[in-house]
């Protein structure tokens, strides 16, 4: 068959392809939405669930610290206080995430930047092979750190 009429066979059938395709894009993306509110759903369920379990550790722990001998106001002090330095906790963590969700890096190297006209530059530059790299990975020592 010549190169002409594969070419021409080809172009006839690319919408069919492309349509194909876009048509498994979108049930694979319907499902996948499904998937997700599913996912919240059941997220928002077990955060339920996990505030009921830790109340309910707690009122075990109060009831057996009065029959202890306890007063009420320090069986209620520890539950109020470990609850107190966990969420400062979970704070801590948060703000050291919020960074990581600026994607400075990325920014860096998708900026386009126009280069300063050569007059501009100071008299004493240093010899290019002498220099630091300029590439956006090695303008900050941190990125891609983990903390």
């Amino acid at each position: 068959m010549p190169l002409l009429q594969q070419a021409q066979m080809l172009w006839r059938e690319l919408p069919g392809l492309v349509g194909d395709r876009v048509e498994l894009f979108a049930l694979e993306m319907r499902r996948a939405g499904r998937s997700l509110a599913i996912i919240g759903f059941l997220l928002v369920a077990a955060a339920m669930l996990a505030v009921t379990g830790w109340a309910l550790l707690w009122v075990l722990i109060v009831t057996l610290l009065l029959k202890a001998g306890l007063s009420l106001t320090w069986a209620l002090s520890l539950p109020l206080l470990a609850t107190g330095i966990a969420a400062a906790l979970a704070v801590v963590g948060i703000q050291r995430q919020l960074p990581n969700l600026q994607m400075q890096a990325t920014r860096r190297h998708l900026n386009i930047t126009p280069s300063p006209p050569p007059a501009a530059q100071p008299a004493a530059t240093p010899h290019p092979l002498h220099t630091t790299p300029s590439h956006p990975s090695h303008a900050h020592p941190n990125v891609g750190a983990t903390r």
